[in-house]
């Protein structure tokens, strides 16, 4: 009768360290999870409760109707014009400033001056970044100045406003095109030194490898990237409201005017408002992961 087999004994190291049955690794993401809950799901369970409750607190469908007036349709069409025109913007132009860090061999000071630059402009937004415009290009700004007295022209004379939908583009791209930079140079250093050479070996030229090997595999990059430029910009609040004092009447600024305006007050419509940008905001995330999904499986 053969010798039933013996199990060898577990070793500590074959069980997972558990406080009160719960594995001691859970505890490394748990001030995540706190995190998303105060800051992510109460705000957004609040926005959703708040678009069906009257002043009363009773339960009403006016404040989601109202979202078909007309000036909330205006500020919602503007906000997703101005996140569309700079996302697109930024992201062509940041495009072409990875490429050239990734592609072209610049030097590893330039480089690393740039990265830092892009780093650091991603994040410069609100009144600083306001303000800076207006010292800037402002109609006493210094760049408008030094054009007026030095080039003997007035961009302002020639139809610029900074206070305009154009002029809010422009601060905006500030920080649009740096975060197209920081995201695409990973996807730019992932092409495959192999696939241009066995395009070269198949008789490619440059123009041919681009056209069909690497802009495919770069387009869910690209698009992904543009999309969470929308999402940045649709989202953006002080720099527009610092910078244009409420004369582009964005859906950022038409819900503050509401909940805490003293003409324009209508929590409950706000909060209707609010909980749209969240539809629109969690639409974008969506599809950026699932086109960065697709990205992920040629680049990894």
């Amino acid at each position: 009768m053969a010798q039933a087999a013996i199990a060898p004994p577990k070793r500590t190291t074959d069980y997972v360290a558990r406080m009160g049955g719960v594995p001691l690794a859970w505890l490394g993401v748990l001030p995540f999870f706190i995190f998303a809950v105060m800051f992510l799901i109460l705000p957004s369970l609040s926005l959703f409760t708040g678009s069906f409750t009257d002043a009363k607190g009773g339960f009403t469908l006016d404040n989601v109707l109202g979202l078909t007036r007309q000036d909330i349709v205006d500020a919602y069409v503007l906000s997703i014009q101005i996140s569309v025109v700079t996302a697109i913007v930024g992201g062509i132009f940041g495009f072409f400033i990875a490429y050239a860090l990734v592609m072209t061999g610049v030097p590893s000071a330039l480089r690393t001056s740039l990265v830092t630059f892009c780093g650091v402009a991603s994040n410069f937004a609100g009144v600083p970044l306001a303000f800076a415009f207006v010292a800037a290009l402002g109609r006493t700004g210094f760049i408008t100045e030094f054009m007026r007295d030095t080039l003997h022209f007035n961009i302002y004379d020639h139809g610029f406003n900074l206070y305009s939908f154009l002029g809010l583009s422009l601060t905006y791209l500030y920080f649009q095109f740096p975060l197209m930079v920081l995201v695409m140079m990973p996807a730019l250093e992932g092409l495959r030194r192999e696939w241009r050479e066995a395009s070269e070996n198949l008789g490619a030229n440059g123009f041919q490898y681009w056209r069909y090997i690497a802009l495919p595999i770069l387009t869910p990059s690209i698009l992904g990237t543009m999309i969470l430029l929308f999402g940045n910009a649709f989202g953006a609040y002080a720099t527009a409201y610092a910078l244009t004092g409420g004369r582009l009447q964005l859906v950022a600024i038409q819900i503050g005017a509401q909940i805490r305006g003293d003409v324009l007050h209508n929590p409950g419509l706000g909060y209707a408002m609010g909980f749209g940008m969240v539809v629109i905001m969690a639409l974008s995330i969506l599809a950026y992961t699932l086109l960065q999904r697709r990205a992920a499986r040629w680049l990894q």
